[in-house]
């Protein structure tokens, strides 16, 4: 669902379509553009190709991603996995105005999974002058459509992406966002993955009850304390598979499951493919 209103304004609006053999290789833009947001701007949809990233020129807006509501103000990026269920609009009161991209390429999942843009789609204190003149070469490349646009896109959002991981590396990351109830325990969680955690000992580390812990989580972060170390240990695994020769069974251990055979299934309903499908296919991503 999206609102075509008539007070929104839309000073750029590009389409392209890559070529398949640009899509294996480059980060492509589909779609690119710049609005000027009436009070009734309003995006919702179940799922949807590609990754958007917005950057909010001035005016207050929000995204509600996992079951929480983000707030967005001037000089913030959102960045959002568009295969999830995904909402945003303006701020009726102060309406934003945007440039915005829909990029799709290698590895975008993983990189928006290793700053947990799904927990904190809202990329604070990002570099204004150079994001905006990448948004602007991307319109430019965009709209001329010559045989060194593929290449010169590519090399623009890889430069935007750079940014976003410089800002919120810079300023915390996700734990910006973290109550502060569970600041100990998600840092727990990231650093020492690979050990056994249970509500009970989490709670304990933040001296309230596991049911109280519970609560807040499921509040934080739409889902629960065991299910999140599922998907980092998920994501540590992605990245050994893509990155070492360890075998199945070890790469399971490193990232604590004692059983190959649970690790497997847990990594096939969160990647999709099993962990050997995965290397298989990164690896002829590489090669291309």
């Amino acid at each position: 669902m999206a609102s075509i209103h008539p007070e929104n304004r839309f000073p750029v609006s590009l389409y392209a379509t890559p070529s398949p053999a640009h899509q294996d290789v480059f980060y492509t833009v589909p779609r690119a553009g710049h609005i000027i947001a009436g009070p009734a701007h309003h995006i919702k949809r179940d799922h949807f190709p590609g990754h958007e990233l917005i950057l909010c020129l001035r005016g207050r807006g929000w995204t509600r991603i996992a079951g929480r509501t983000h707030k967005v103000g001037q000089g913030d990026l959102v960045w959002i996995n568009c295969h999830h269920p995904h909402e945003h609009g303006a701020v009726p009161e102060e309406p934003w105005e945007v440039f915005w991209i829909r990029a799709e390429g290698p590895r975008l999942a993983q990189m928006s999974e290793m700053i947990s843009v799904r927990e904190n789609p809202v990329i604070e204190c990002i570099e204004m002058q150079p994001a905006r003149k990448i948004y602007k070469g991307l319109f430019r490349w965009i709209a001329a459509d010559l045989p060194e646009s593929a290449a010169c896109i590519h090399a623009l959002v890889a430069q935007l992406l750079a940014l976003a991981l410089c800002a919120r590396q810079k300023h915390g990351g996700s734990s910006l966002n973290v109550p502060t109830p569970l600041r100990r325990s998600v840092e727990k969680m990231k650093l020492f993955y690979f050990e056994r955690h249970t509500v009970d000992s989490l709670a304990a580390l933040e001296g309230i009850s596991a049911t109280h812990f519970s609560r807040l989580f499921k509040q934080a972060f739409g889902t629960s304390p065991i299910d999140w170390l599922r998907r980092e240990r998920i994501n540590q695994a992605k990245r050994r598979l893509a990155d070492t020769e360890d075998e199945v069974k070890e790469i399971a251990e490193q990232v604590g499951y004692a059983d190959r055979y649970f690790f497997s299934k847990d990594f096939k309903k969160h990647a999709g493919v099993t962990p050997s499908e995965f290397r298989v296919r990164e690896a002829a991503r590489l090669r291309l």
